[in-house]
């Protein structure tokens, strides 16, 4: 199976709407893509994002999970979704605006493999085209590593999960859902997702083959560092 096969009916109730993430897009591309009317999310998962993106927008979604991309076609039905892997899809189409967000490009656990994403990201985007993305940074894996295991009660089920990070730079996610069904009865759902950890001088350098930064920020609107809790960024298409 995929990875966030097992999980993915349970996904949106562990993490709920992504209001905040949805509004930063849209501002962003409201700042630097205004006339955009075509959006690629790159692991669309549950379809959570392009469903809140609104109506304005030709949607398209890749992920390589068909357990979320059915999720996905409930969500955003007017969304076209493909199940494919980010590291080598290829549409007979162009795009205003490629995201990719939620530490999707962090399970592309080949380093090789992030300059692949972004050379085939430029190659989709129109010209003057963006591409938004974010990562969980070295220093967020780390402190994930030294936390406790994380339990979360949701809908009457149970999640509990673990990151180890003795493998540096590769993280490995253990999660575990104990689906309640009545009493005492419980189904147990278990997946372990991998996570890289990549320096952000050196995805800026990778970036700077295809895209010319023109936005980058923590979560609190600072530069980003390899201690920032999260890093965001929007790049944009150089010329070819």
């Amino acid at each position: 199976m995929a990875q966030y096969d097992s999980f993915a009916r349970f996904y949106d109730g562990v993490n709920g709407e992504p209001e905040d993430r949805i509004a930063q897009i849209l501002a962003d591309i409201e700042e630097f893509r205004p006339d955009a009317h075509s959006v690629l999310e790159l692991g669309c998962g549950t379809g959570a994002i392009l469903a809140g993106l609104g109506s304005g927008f030709s949607l398209t979604g890749i992920d390589i999970s068909s357990a979320m991309l059915d999720v996905a076609r409930r969500r955003c039905p007017s969304a076209r979704l493909l199940e494919g892997d980010i590291t080598s899809f290829s549409l007979a189409q162009s795009f205003d605006v490629v995201i990719c967000v939620y530490d999707t490009l962090n399970h592309v656990t080949d380093v090789a493999l992030w300059r692949t994403v972004f050379a085939n990201v430029a190659a989709h985007l129109a010209a003057g085209g963006i591409f938004i993305f974010d990562l969980n940074t070295l220093g967020r894996l780390r402190d994930l590593g030294d936390m406790a295991p994380w339990v979360y009660d949701f809908d009457g089920n149970t999640l509990i999960m673990d990151v180890d990070f003795t493998e540096e730079p590769l993280s490995r996610w253990h999660i575990r859902v104990f689906e309640h069904h009545s009493g005492d009865v419980f189904t147990r759902h278990e997946e372990t997702i991998l996570e890289l950890g990549v320096a952000l001088d050196t995805v800026r350098e990778e970036l700077a083959r295809e895209f010319t930064l023109v936005a980058q920020s923590d979560t609190q609107g600072a530069t980003p560092t390899d201690f920032s809790t999260r890093a965001l960024f929007v790049a944009r298409r150089n010329p070819f």
